[in-house]
């Protein structure tokens, strides 16, 4: 039996102070003041208003120096294929060679087919022929390596994510839409919280073009932008 599978995101490290690495690197830039002397400044002023300068001005390199790592579990490889076409990021999944996928292995179920008795019935059938398969490749001492090509997207599977502040916010732009493919939406949308829990002033206006200048996805648009917000705003209230 299918034992009910969440996502689950956790904020594993990131920048001691991540808005004021991001200040430093700014006022050094238009600054010919000592490191040292900035520093000080630096510490003892309110960034929020200065980070919000920065992203008006579009002066988003300086939010590269801020890193954030994360574990994320209860995700389907049909999503971690959509998340490393993030290339500004660095990824570590469990590997399909090295872990057996064993007698039956965990996979996601969309909600469309969650929802639908009949469907899911036809997709719990297909993912135990699919485990019978692969065992039956393992009894003829198939290596994990082969044996995993019979294996489907839905695979759960686990991944620790790196990325900068300048590629978070490309991310949440573009996969916190509604337009994004709804895994990859709910794991954006886990990850945009955290991110706005530990830094607000960098991450405020973080979320689709509709929560800021408009959409940008011209005819595609899904028509919900007062949604759209009304989502995104509730997650930074969390």
């Amino acid at each position: 039996m299918q034992k009910n599978i969440e996502l689950k995101v956790e904020l594993l490290q990131h920048n001691a102070e991540p808005e004021m690495i991001a200040a430093l690197a700014a006022k050094l830039c238009y600054s010919g003041a000592e490191l040292s002397d900035l520093q000080k400044k630096v510490s003892s002023a309110e960034q929020t208003d200065f980070i919000q300068k920065l992203i008006g001005m579009g002066h988003f390199s300086v939010f590269e120096h801020i890193s954030f790592s994360f574990g994320i579990e209860g995700v389907s490889r049909a999503l971690t294929h959509q998340l490393v076409r993030h290339r500004l990021a660095s990824y570590s999944q469990k590997s399909q060679r090295y872990v057996k996928a064993g007698a039956e292995f965990p996979y996601i179920i969309p909600h469309t087919i969650k929802n639908n008795s009949q469907a899911l019935e036809i997709f719990n059938n297909a993912m135990s022929q699919i485990a019978e398969c692969y065992n039956k490749l393992s009894a003829l001492d198939i290596p994990a390596e082969d044996a995993r090509y019979v294996l489907p997207n839905a695979c759960e599977t686990k991944i620790i994510v790196t990325m900068n502040a300048r590629e978070l916010l490309h991310f949440f732009a573009l996969r916190s839409c509604n337009r994004a493919q709804w895994e990859i939406r709910e794991l954006s949308d886990k990850m945009l919280a955290l991110c706005y829990d530990t830094a607000p002033a960098v991450f405020e206006k973080a979320g689709p073009g509709c929560c800021n200048k408009g959409c940008t996805e011209g005819k595609f648009t899904c028509g919900q932008a007062a949604l759209v917000r009304k989502r995104i705003a509730a997650l930074k209230k969390h």
